[in-house]
């Protein structure tokens, strides 16, 4: 079952920590939808690709590309550097859909109402849709190993527009629909 939290606020050390707040604040899927709109579906982890809920999602949605990531010291070129910006505070003109094949990682986003942040731990067989417009970042966690799939309508588009970067339309249409 995936979990989210509310990280510690100025945390230090490694990024591929934890970071719970003091007691841990968790949060469950419903208030992260309503926080965020970020949507959690679980697909079958040992063979997710047949899976019917994901191919529902699929067709839908309109995902029409899809390709896999593996990002570890050994297959992710310029693995430190890669590591460092996908870590970076962004956001993105499309949905980001990523399904954890292997291994495991952490997917932080911005809370909509108090901009504090939320850490989502992601294992095999979470599907995450994160909305375009939406504050995010990612890290590995201390196992050092996702592989996932990622999922496009149309030709992948992967431009991380860094904060600040309010003024764009699809932040502007993300806080709309979070104040809604």
């Amino acid at each position: 079952m995936v979990q989210a939290w509310f990280m510690k606020e100025n945390w230090s050390g490694d990024q591929r920590e934890e970071h719970h707040m003091q007691p841990p604040e968790f949060v469950d899927l419903d208030t992260l939808f309503k926080l965020t709109l970020v949507e959690h579906f679980k697909v079958n982890e040992s063979d997710p690709i047949n899976d019917e809920l994901l191919n529902t999602i699929k067709k839908e949605r309109g995902y029409s590309y899809e390709d896999e990531i593996i990002c570890s010291k050994e297959c992710l070129p310029n693995y430190e550097s890669k590591l460092k910006m996908f870590f970076e505070e962004h956001l993105h003109t499309d949905e980001e859909i990523r399904l954890v094949l292997e291994g495991s990682g952490y997917f932080d986003v911005r809370d909509g109402v108090n901009d504090k942040w939320i850490r989502i731990k992601v294992e095999p067989g979470d599907l995450l849709i994160i909305p375009k417009g939406i504050y995010h970042r990612f890290t590995l966690d201390t196992n050092n190993f996702i592989k996932a799939k990622r999922f496009f309508v149309g030709e992948p588009v992967w431009t991380p527009h860094n904060r600040p970067a309010d003024n764009m339309d699809c932040r502007k249409e993300y806080l709309n629909q979070i104040s809604c």
